[in-house]
Formats: structure tokens, C-alpha cells, sequence
């Protein structure tokens, strides 16, 4: 079992950068995927990236790609989400999530454990 909290979220202007930090607890860390995904008010909560668990893999959705970048650090059990270009649709909470599903799973169904989210706002 693996408990994450997210950090990092906050309030930015349009083309500004922010850092997410995904902290887990856990000897066991380095054994699941992570997946960051994020939910607008009022909308699904939708996939945004992952990162294998050998760190060697990333995935991204469509709308993030170019403009985001995950990574990991198994020796501090952290997950990064590095945010660049923000965008007003951009606003959400975000939350990172494990699963010992391989091949960065898009499917929020397929995570096992969720962080409690951090809010993201951008502003125009």
C-alpha cells in the first residue's frame, strides 16, 4: 500500500510555470506507476500524464504535451509534474494516483491509490 500527497498547486498568470510534487509513503513506492490526472469544476476528471515506475517511460495527454513534463525520484519517493505555458483551461485540481497497471495507464479505474488533490488556477 503507497500514500501520496500532492503539493505545489497555487495561483499563476497565464504563461507562467508551476512545479506539483507528488510525495508517497510506502517501502514499496518504486513497484507502481504514477499517474497525475486533473478535474475542472464541474468536469470528468481527466488524465494528464504518467511515468513508468523504472522512471525510463512518460506519458502525456494531447493537451499537455509540449507544455508539461513528469519525472520521478524513487529514492525520494516523489513524483514531479513540471507545468510550463500554463493556460486558463489549465484550472483544475490535480491529483496523483498509483497503479501496478504497466504502460501509463489513461484509466483512472485502473489506480489504486489517490492523493486528496491540489488546486491549479491560472488566470488570464
Amino acid at each position: 500500500q503507497v500514500q501520496l500527497v500532492e503539493s505545489g498547486g497555487g495561483l499563476v498568470q497565464a504563461g507562467g510555470s508551476l512545479r506539483l510534487s507528488c510525495a508517497a509513503s510506502g517501502r514499496t513506492f518504486s513497484v507502481y506507476d504514477i499517474g497525475w490526472f486533473r478535474q475542472a469544476p464541474g468536469q470528468e476528471r481527466d488524465f494528464v500524464a504518467a511515468v513508468s515506475r523504472s522512471a525510463l517511460r512518460t506519458y502525456y495527454a494531447d493537451s499537455v504535451k509540449g507544455r508539461f513534463t513528469i519525472s520521478r525520484d524513487n529514492a525520494k519517493n516523489t513524483v514531479y509534474l513540471q507545468m510550463n505555458s500554463l493556460k486558463p483551461e489549465d484550472t483544475a485540481v490535480y491529483y496523483c494516483a498509483a497503479t501496478q497497471y504497466f504502460g501509463g495507464s489513461r484509466n483512472q479505474d485502473e489506480y489504486n491509490f489517490w492523493g486528496q488533490g491540489t488546486q491549479v488556477t491560472v488566470s488570464s
